[in-house]
């Protein structure tokens, strides 16, 4: 009876890759064994070629983090007396930083403050934006809030010295206030008590989670904004999560000035990927966290499905499945399509939904 010179691929997990030179390396290292193999009569395992719809499906390693960081520089001349704790989250008009016993507190703005705002400054959006930080904190009723600083502005600025204890200068200097964007999360502490308030005293991020993830440019098919995601978070827990961009820049190991790096292939080029959390309280506090992010690519419908382990290898690459209908066995190449869930995409001449074939034994 002539013996079969194929290798049996068992796979465990769910969406993989199989690649002829994989193939080839196994069925050299298996090639005694698989001589050796003789068709037997006695009973085999089969399971049922199925026709069904199968959804491609990838993990990758991502990273829980948030999506903004921020350096908090110091812009006064005294010494600092207070500095939060790794974790706090300060919001508008809450104290950043203490400089000679008085707070330095949180304005919300994307322009930093570049130049003292006084009565007879010119128009300009840094103006807007106190204006604007003044009236959210309740000062400056009867202002009105635009790039225009009038008295009403300078007496809005008094009435908010006198409650922070400060001189009543009506004036606003750099220093005197952080200006970030929304409110912050402290993630580093860089400053010492008692130093001269000069330089970077902080390192703060924005409040919202992200994951951000490494995907391989041969699989950025996978990726889409608006595309819904599964994140497994540290101890197990699982959280849905939504692409909300996706980098243009690809970059990989080679992108080095390290002579060993000239000539690396370029398939392992990724490009970033950012995902938000559907529940963001899910992941607590961690932050820099391994997250594992399952993508789900494109359906294939309708199409004739066999688990994994039932294909066979042949050393040129090719495919087959043993095909049993009681004592007889016939062999059937295959071209394969989709890997998912333990089952991969096939098609071959003759082979047909409710025939069953060979798998090995559990």
């Amino acid at each position: 009876m002539r013996r079969k010179n194929l290798l049996r691929t068992t796979v465990a997990g769910g969406s993989i890759a199989l690649g002829a030179a994989g193939v080839l390396a196994a069925a050299m290292l298996n090639q005694d064994d698989a001589k050796a193999a003789t068709p037997s009569a006695a009973p085999v395992t089969t399971a049922e070629v199925v026709r069904t719809d199968l959804i491609s499906r990838s993990d990758l390693d991502g990273t829980l983090g948030y999506a903004h960081t921020y350096p908090i520089i110091a812009e006064g001349t005294g010494r600092v007396t207070w500095l939060p704790e790794v974790g706090d989250v300060i919001t508008r008009g809450r104290r950043v930083y203490g400089l000679d016993g008085h707070k330095v507190p949180l304005f919300y703005g994307k322009t930093p403050l570049w130049r003292s705002l006084q009565s007879g400054v010119s128009d300009g959006k840094d103006v807007l934006e106190l204006e604007r930080n003044l009236k959210a904190l309740g000062y400056g009723d009867d202002m009105t809030v635009d790039t225009d600083f009038t008295w009403v502005t300078a007496q809005a600025i008094r009435d908010w010295q006198d409650d922070l204890g400060v001189s009543e200068t009506g004036r606003i200097d750099v220093g005197d206030v952080v200006m970030q964007p929304g409110k912050i999360r402290i993630s580093a502490v860089d400053g010492v008590l008692g130093s001269r308030a000069s330089g970077k005293l902080l390192t703060a991020t924005d409040t919202t989670r992200q994951v951000t993830v490494d995907l391989p440019v041969t699989q950025q098919e996978l990726a889409k904004v608006g595309r819904k995601v599964r994140v497994e978070l540290p101890g197990g827990k699982t959280s849905s999560a939504k692409i909300t961009a996706i980098g243009s820049a690809a970059t990989s190991d080679s992108d080095s000035d390290n002579p060993a790096d000239i000539g690396a292939p370029t398939d392992t080029a990724t490009i970033p990927v950012y995902l938000a959390l559907t529940k963001p309280s899910a992941a607590g506090r961690l932050d820099g966290a391994p997250v594992t992010v399952g993508f789900t690519g494109d359906v294939s419908k309708d199409v004739l499905a066999v688990p994994v382990n039932a294909l066979l290898a042949g050393a040129n690459g090719t495919y087959s499945v043993e095909v049993v209908d009681g004592a007889t066995r016939k062999l059937v190449p295959v071209e394969l399509g989709v890997f998912a869930d333990g089952q991969v995409e096939v098609t071959g001449d003759g082979l047909e939904a409710g025939m069953h074939v060979e798998v090995p034994k559990s």
